[in-house]
């Protein structure tokens, strides 16, 4: 046999050993556990903390949340590294149309501002959702969809800020998105 062949046999006998190795540790156990019990005795499950003492993530709180905001999109903030999803309104996608002007709207809302964030309890994705304030009480949702940048999500928001929108702003935006979708999929603009 030529040396290449013997490294090679060789390489194929640790990774077939790593496999068998690794394969019994997930069935039996970590070897620590098998060599501190005593002979005969089964491995134990593992004990589970009552519900009581489980710390919940953030994410399921209530409550509130404050101070400056770093806004990622229209209807998204950060908050002390924690994303916040702005309850009740619908804004584009920076690729979108009017994505990056919705942005760049909520980031001249908030600039300079502490933002208070009142949560639902609820979350969408990875994202708290909340009703966000000004320290002098404007509802920054109700701010954005008023200059016609987000619309009112009336499945999530009830209608709340369905007579802040301006006259057509719902069939502009809507447009644009459905425009957008077309060309993303197709390729080529629609004239």
């Amino acid at each position: 046999m030529s040396e290449r062949e013997i490294i090679i046999l060789v390489f194929l006998a640790v990774v077939a050993m790593l496999i068998r190795v690794g394969a019994t540790g997930r069935r039996h156990g970590s070897d620590r556990a098998r060599r501190s019990r005593p002979k005969g005795q089964a491995l134990q499950p593992a004990r589970r903390r009552p519900a009581h003492q489980l710390r919940r993530p953030i994410s399921h709180r209530s409550g509130t949340l404050s101070g400056r905001a770093w806004v990622i999109v229209g209807d998204t903030i950060a908050i002390k590294q924690q994303k916040i999803r702005l309850a009740g309104i619908d804004a584009p996608e920076l690729d979108a149309p009017y994505g990056q002007k919705s942005k760049w709207a909520m980031v001249q809302i908030c600039k300079g501002q502490t933002v208070t964030a009142h949560l639902t309890g609820e979350t969408s994705y990875d994202r708290l959702v909340a009703v966000c304030t000004l320290p002098d009480g404007r509802d920054i949702g109700a701010e954005l969809v008023a200059q016609g940048l987000a619309l009112d999500f009336t499945r999530f928001s009830g209608g709340r800020y369905r007579h802040l929108e301006p006259k057509g702003v719902r069939s502009r935006l809507m447009w644009a998105r459905h425009r957008a979708d077309y060309e993303a999929k197709t390729g080529k603009a629609d004239n």
